[in-house]
């Protein structure tokens, strides 16, 4: 479990196939400091475990599972990835519950820039925009945002200056796409509701 509070940013130094998968190494001093072989690390919204640490670098086996259904798979050497070790039960939730599971792929369909803001639109599937609500929460590339309005095709958050520079989407451009995880109880909410539904009617 996670908060959406990024702690670094990491860069991609290796990518190699490991048919059916993939192995990732990401640098990054901060986060790799403290960390155990098999620790659980949120990767740009994804939940991965480490399976080699090696003073500053991290390595993670992406399976065709996570390839699939997130943008881990495009990563390449040099690119930045957000990161964040998972939570402990004494720690400040200062994000909201982030489980590191991505629900959907999600992409950049407009950016304005304000001065040192920014205000984001994000195309998603209908299925996650029903999971989203004015003022609720979202992780997008593993990031606690708040979502500022939603419609049937997308969804706005503005960013402060310091999201913008201590994580990736500071540099996100128009038609890149991000992995998106919707609240956790809205989740639980519409399961509920599409198995009981019929029952309340």
């Amino acid at each position: 479990m996670f908060t959406g509070l990024v702690e670094s940013l990491g860069k991609v130094v290796a990518v190699a196939a490991e048919p059916p998968g993939l192995r990732l190494v990401v640098e990054s001093a901060t986060t790799a400091a403290d960390a155990a072989l098999g620790d659980s690390i949120c990767v740009s919204g994804c939940c991965l475990s480490a399976v080699a640490v090696d003073g500053p670098r991290l390595a993670f086996q992406l399976g065709p599972e996570t390839l699939a259904r997130t943008t881990l798979g495009g990563l390449a050497v040099g690119c930045g990835v957000n990161l964040e070790r998972s939570l402990r039960l004494s720690d400040r939730l200062g994000g909201h519950l982030v489980t590191g599971h991505v629900d959907g792929v999600g992409r950049l369909a407009s950016r304005h820039d304000a001065g040192d803001w920014t205000t984001c639109r994000f195309a998603a599937p209908p299925p996650l925009l029903a999971q989203l609500a004015s003022k609720g929460s979202v992780a997008v590339a593993g990031v606690s945002l708040t979502v500022v309005d939603v419609d049937g095709a997308s969804f706005g958050v503005a960013l402060i200056p310091h999201t913008l520079a201590a994580t990736t989407l500071g540099t996100l451009a128009v038609g890149d796409a991000v992995n998106l995880e919707t609240d956790l109880v809205s989740k639980y909410v519409a399961r509920w509701l599409d198995a009981h539904g019929q029952e309340t009617r």
